[in-house]
């Protein structure tokens, strides 16, 4: 029975399908949630709730810098790599045994930044959020190994789409369901709303809550059936292995192309994430109101953003990742150029529906790609901290950028903001070309 029903499945079901509805790939949606969960609320939906309160644009923008702790969180990776929790890791393995205790130190952050009122406490309120990422960081270097091991190379560009489906799916409920969570508590239903704590307050505690889907998925998953050495008892070979081996590695594997692959990891995402930052104020002050956001977020984001994650993951094992790379960047520059335009169109919510549609199967198609070629590019005998290296060399400019964005736009403008984000794409398209005659891509990235 179960012969012929397998049989039935591959028959009516197109193998591109079934490789989302295996067991690693169902995981990967919901550890993609947790995952994606925490970055919003200490960013984007952060930055709304401030400009809400009164805080002034110069202000969120430099405290988008709380994001650069994902850009240094390789000085930890290692330990999160080689390092055993007393007693969790016995229980649940070394991966498993991480991601749940970052998961706690999450939910904990949260639950603070939901207690306190930036109107009276805003010092306090960054310190959690700081608390948020430290825990968000240290989730996302074990749960990359955790992706990068459970499979072969050849199935990560659809656990990545699954992982960015998850991590999409989270963003919006952390975006828009965090906006209409906190609208129940306001009677305004356009324009500029008055700022309610408690309506926040819910938001943040539902969001902590949301992290459990995170936490018992570790507890019903496995350990990947790889996992690096255990630590020699020898300290000198042990910090040589930890903190030396993984960067030699790949120093070793790719000589002088490192650099144009660091480029290019270092700039990729670098339009998304300058203009991410002031992207809710922008609502704000164009007079969209939370429900208006949430609604437009959550309808229409949802689809395109899985449909855009699932064209990426589906198009890297078809075309290869260096051409879908090619296409999310040049995609995500053009979103940016939308968003100029939206910004001479007052309150037209049909005109928002149209760009936020556009940019978020753009950041979908992008995503999916770049997350299978960062993973392609490690060893997955020190899978943690190479991908930890990696992502984090993503981040850094990008989050260092974005903290002068709202000095940017107090000067120029939302209209010259976006076009100027949009232009920052343009080495990316360059170095992509670069790097393909160069053949510096992914063992798979070129397979036709």
């Amino acid at each position: 029975m179960k012969k012929i029903f397998n049989q039935w499945v591959s028959q009516w079901i197109p193998p591109l399908v079934l490789v989302y509805l295996t067991p690693s790939s169902l995981r990967m949606l919901t550890l993609g949630f947790a995952a994606g969960l925490p970055l919003l609320l200490v960013l984007g939906t952060l930055s709304f709730r401030l400009r809400e309160a009164g805080v002034d644009l110069s202000t969120i923008g430099f405290l988008s810098w709380i994001g650069l702790t994902y850009g240094v969180k390789w000085l930890w990776a290692p330990l999160v790599d080689q390092l055993d929790l007393p007693l969790l890791t016995r229980f649940l393995g070394r991966r498993r045994a991480w991601l749940l205790l970052a998961q706690g130190i999450v939910i904990c952050g949260l639950v603070g930044m939901g207690m306190v009122d930036p109107q009276a406490q805003l010092s306090l309120l960054i310190g959690y959020a700081v608390m948020v990422a430290f825990g968000s960081a240290t989730q996302d270097i074990a749960l990359d190994a955790f992706r990068i091991e459970s499979a072969h190379y050849e199935l990560q560009g659809a656990l990545a789409a699954c992982y960015q489906t998850g991590y999409r799916l989270a963003m919006i409920w952390a975006g828009a369901g965090s906006l209409w969570l906190a609208s129940l508590a306001t009677q305004d239903s356009v324009g500029l709303e008055p700022y309610n704590q408690a309506g926040w307050q819910t938001a943040y505690f539902w969001m902590a809550a949301s992290m459990l889907v995170g936490s018992v998925t570790i507890m019903f998953s496995k350990e990947p059936s790889y996992t690096p050495k255990p630590r020699s008892p020898d300290l000198k070979t042990w910090l040589f292995t930890t903190l030396v081996a993984p960067f030699k590695d790949f120093y070793v594997r790719f000589q002088w192309r490192a650099i144009t692959i660091l480029a290019l990891i270092a700039t990729y995402r670098i339009s998304d994430i300058v203009m991410g930052i002031m992207a809710n104020p922008f609502y704000v002050d164009m007079g969209y109101s939370k429900t208006e956001i949430a609604t437009v977020s959550k309808v229409y984001g949802v689809v395109m953003t899985l449909l855009g994650a699932f064209i990426g993951g589906s198009l890297t094992i078809r075309y290869g990742i260096v051409r879908i790379l090619l296409w999310g960047a040049i995609l995500s520059a053009f979103s940016n150029l939308l968003f100029s335009w939206l910004s001479f169109q007052g309150h037209d919510v049909s005109s928002l529906i149209g760009v936020i549609s556009t940019d978020n199967l753009s950041a979908g198609i992008a995503s999916a790609a770049f997350i299978a070629y960062l993973s392609s590019l490690v060893n997955v005998q020190y899978s943690a901290t190479q991908y930890a290296v990696l992502s984090s060399v993503m981040l850094l400019l990008p989050k260092f950028l974005a903290g002068f964005s709202g000095v940017f736009v107090q000067h120029f403008g939302y209209h010259y903001f976006f076009i100027a984000t949009a232009l920052m794409g343009l080495p990316v398209i360059l170095l992509i070309l670069v790097l393909d005659k160069q053949k510096s891509v992914a063992p798979f990235a070129n397979a036709k």
